[in-house]
C-alpha cells in the first residue's frame, strides 16, 4: 500500500470514529442529570420551590446569547455550604409567554472548595460578582432542558429571559 492510500485510509477512518463518537455522545445519558430529575422533579411546579424556602432573583442573561432563566435560591442552603443532590441551592426557571414558568436545571453552590458532585468539579466566581456573594463554587445542572453546550454549562442558548420583557 502506498502512503497516499495508507494516509487516505487512516483519514477516513479517523472521520468515521469521530462520526461515531458524536453519534453515542448524543445519545448517551448522563447519570447526575438523571440522577438530579429523580430527585428534584417535585420543583417542577414552582409552588413546590416556593414552600421549601425558595425565593426568585432576576432572570439572568447571557451577555452572548442564552439564558440561566429565573433563579430560585434558598438562602438557609447557601449558608450551609452543604453539597446536597437532593437541595439544590438555586432552582431554575425559563419565564415562558404565557407567564407561567418552566423548569429548566438546577445549581449547587458552595463557599468552600474545590468542590465536586458525584466527579464533576464545580466552576469557581471570584467576588464581586452580580449575585453579590462572597468567592463561591458553582455547578449547573441541566436536568429539565437539554444544553447544546453541556450538561453543566453555566448559559444555555436554548433559554431565553425575553418573555420577561414588558413584565
Amino acid at each position: 500500500m502506498s502512503i497516499n492510500n495508507w494516509s487516505r485510509c487512516l483519514v477516513a477512518a479517523s472521520a468515521v470514529t469521530v462520526l461515531a463518537a458524536g453519534a453515542v455522545s448524543a445519545e448517551t445519558v448522563n447519570p447526575l442529570a438523571e440522577k438530579v430529575r429523580a430527585v428534584d422533579d417535585r420543583f417542577e411546579d414552582v409552588a413546590a420551590a416556593k414552600a421549601e424556602g425558595y425565593a426568585p432573583i432576576p432572570c439572568a442573561s447571557g451577555l452572548t446569547g442564552g439564558a440561566m432563566g429565573i433563579h430560585y435560591v434558598n438562602a438557609d442552603y447557601l449558608k450551609d455550604d452543604a453539597v446536597d443532590v437532593a437541595k439544590p441551592e438555586a432552582v431554575m426557571y425559563e419565564p415562558m409567554a404565557d407567564g407561567t414558568l418552566k423548569l429548566v436545571a438546577v445549581e449547587y453552590i458552595t463557599s468552600k472548595g474545590p468542590a465536586s458532585l458525584e466527579g464533576h468539579l464545580f466552576n469557581f466566581n471570584t467576588a464581586p460578582n452580580r449575585y453579590g456573594l462572597g468567592p463561591f463554587y458553582e455547578l449547573h445542572v441541566w436536568a429539565w432542558k437539554p444544553n447544546p453546550t453541556g450538561a453543566f454549562a453555566d448559559m444555555n442558548p436554548n433559554v431565553s429571559c425575553d418573555a420577561m420583557k414588558g413584565m
